[in-house]
């Protein structure tokens, strides 16, 4: 359907009239040819850097979407993390590879064809020079070895006891003997992956509860340790060897509640304890620090607590610290208006490492456990990610998105400083194809508040020309934001001739906790007018 005239003059005011004058500027066309279709298939795409212990190799995945399948290949390359010699591919032609992996003795482990390949140190040329590992020396992704590497701990799924069904009065007995119609077995019937709106007749089998169990290293026998009937998420070893810590939500199988995992520890002689200091917080990420002395986590209400409290937005989401002997909890992020991602103790345990995204970019930083200013490590107009380090957390390996071009590998020392790109896998499709930097544009919405946006400009762009068509396109979530990284159906409108807006309107993340509830019990007014 042609645009209505309406909208042909709504294109029209969005770039020749109000605040967006000033910043409006002409982009020169870069050389090149536009992107067609087809170049869908020459865009290379890298994931799971792995930085080796020592600092010296980075292997990652490279995939790209085969046409004739519409599936994508996936191999697993290695490249040298000071950037001496090219990357290259070390999973056989062909196979479909990818997780790969570092082990402590340098081993390069990934997965290929069913089965875990392991290259040994110093990485061979062709993987013939490797060896492929089965029964009985096969390693378990789902296994964890403690530190003193005498035991084995994993999490089984347990079929729960037949429950005699109990009614609260004769009424609901003949209530439910004379009427069978639909059942949803608990509030998120739909994770069984049947049609709404079938209730999951496979429930328990679907989601059963699930204990933890250990295994003498060396030996077959395996010994159940909890007895719990929940599902532990996330077991870790305490650095001790002495007991095991996990999250887990102990009313999982409620359906009156929504989600909300508490933090838990089990000792060796199967002893559980709830270690989250507060009911209505909802908990994730448990860790100890290198002397097990502290745990760092995720904490934010829960929305059952947001409900009851009535609440007018869904409060912060703060990195927080609990001495693992029992006390009082820390928040270490609090002052930081911004969400934490991938939080990470230093191995000396003085920092803790996390990312964070800040408007359209997404950065490195740090904080003290015992408390002070949160520390920004890299920085630009970037959304940097995927981050791995070495064993002594002095190197860094990472992926850099920017609107202008696929992702590319860099690395960089822990502070951001002597920063290297690595990879230059796009470099073919970039000289041969003209893709368009975006405008960064700043701009006052309605009632005043600052708004970020990117306009991309048509390849056959040239200012003073008549009136060209416009695409605005909007993130969902509605908490997410538009970022630095490349998109190639917004470089693909450009390339036929459209402008293209892309807006990070109220309820986007990135902008602090005001504006990421600006729009709570009233979507489509602020966002809208942004």
């Amino acid at each position: 359907m042609p645009p209505t005239p309406h909208w042909r003059a709504l294109a029209r005011g969005v770039l020749t009239l109000g605040s967006l004058v000033p910043v409006l500027t002409a982009q020169p066309n870069p050389p090149g040819r536009p992107l067609a279709i087809e170049d869908w298939y020459r865009i290379r795409t890298l994931g799971a850097p792995a930085l080796s212990p020592d600092g010296k190799w980075i292997a990652f995945t490279l995939s790209t979407r085969v046409e004739s399948s519409n599936a994508d290949s996936n191999e697993v390359w290695l490249v040298a993390a000071d950037g001496a010699g090219p990357a290259r591919r070390v999973s056989p032609p062909g196979m479909l590879a990818g997780s790969p992996e570092w082990l402590g003795d340098g081993r390069l482990e990934f997965q290929g064809a069913g089965r875990r390949w392991s290259l040994p140190p110093g990485w061979p040329d062709s993987l013939s020079e490797g060896r492929l590992e089965g029964p009985p020396g096969f390693r378990s992704r789902g296994n964890l070895t403690s530190p003193d590497n005498k035991w084995i701990a994993s999490v089984r799924a347990m079929a729960p006891p037949a429950q005699p069904r109990v009614y609260a009065s004769d009424f609901e007995r003949r209530h439910e003997e004379r009427f069978r119609g639909v059942e949803f077995d608990w509030l998120e019937f739909q994770r069984d992956g049947a049609p709404f709106p079938l209730p999951n007749a496979a429930d328990p089998a679907v989601n059963p509860p699930q204990e933890i169990f250990l295994t003498a290293v060396g030996d077959s026998g395996a010994r159940q340790l909890t007895r719990i009937g929940f599902r532990p998420q996330g077991l870790q070893w305490s650095p001790d060897g002495s007991a095991l810590l996990f999250t887990a939500d102990s009313s999982y199988r409620d359906e009156r509640r929504y989600e909300h995992n508490e933090i838990w520890s089990v000792t060796l002689d199967g002893t559980v304890r709830r270690l989250s200091p507060e009911l209505d917080v909802n908990y994730a990420g448990a860790r100890y620090s290198p002397d097990g002395r502290w745990i760092l986590y995720t904490r934010r209400l829960s929305t059952d607590a947001v409900i009851a409290r009535r609440m007018d937005n869904a409060g912060p989401t703060d990195l927080a610290v609990l001495p693992a002997a029992g006390g009082p909890e820390r928040i270490l992020t609090a002052g930081w208006d911004y969400l934490p991602l991938g939080e990470r103790w230093s191995p000396d345990g003085k920092y803790v490492y996390f990312t964070g995204s800040v408007g359209g970019t997404s950065h490195l930083f740090r904080v003290k456990p015992d408390g002070g200013p949160v520390e920004q490590l890299t920085s630009g107009q970037r959304r940097l990610g995927a981050f791995s380090f070495d064993r002594a957390m002095s190197r860094m390996a990472y992926l850099v998105g920017v609107m202008e071009s696929p992702s590319e590998l860099w690395s960089a020392d822990l502070d951001g400083t002597h920063e290297r790109q690595l990879t230059h896998l796009q470099d073919d499709l970039l000289r041969e194809v003209a893709l368009d930097k975006p405008q960064r544009l700043l701009f006052k919405s309605k009632d005043g508040t600052e708004i970020e946006g990117w306009l991309y400009h048509p390849s056959n762009y040239r200012p003073g020309a008549e009136p060209y068509p416009l695409l605005v396109f909007s993130h969902g979530g509605p908490h997410s934001a538009i970022g630095y990284g490349f998109d190639f159906k917004l470089q693909y409108f450009a390339a036929n001739g459209y402008f293209v807006l892309t807006t990070n309107f109220r309820s986007s993340t990135g902008y602090g906790e005001k504006f990421l509830w600006a729009t709570w019990g009233g979507w489509g007014n602020l966002d809208f007018e942004d």
